[in-house]
């Protein structure tokens, strides 16, 4: 199946959803180049970037998991089509 490079960015503000956001990062382990998160101690938030190579519908599917979460917002960005 045909792969496609996207970073999925995320803000968590309510740290209640951390579990469930770790749990769909998990399903999707196999796809994932690498994660980088920061905490944001003076607006109490934490930003994380997911790079990722895997089909567009699972990248969009755990893009909307993602974004059904309590406290959390995430946009994902795709690159180009070649």
């Amino acid at each position: 199946m045909e792969t496609r490079v996207a970073c999925i960015t995320i803000i968590v503000q309510n740290t209640e959803s951390v579990e469930k956001l770790n749990s769909i990062l998990h399903e999707a382990a196999q796809y994932i180049i690498g994660r980088m998160g920061l905490p944001y101690q003076a607006k109490g938030m934490n930003i994380i970037s997911i790079a990722i190579d895997a089909p567009q519908d699972l990248t969009s599917e755990i893009s909307g998991k993602i974004g059904r979460l309590d406290g959390v917002t995430v946009k994902t960005t795709y690159a180009p089509v070649k």
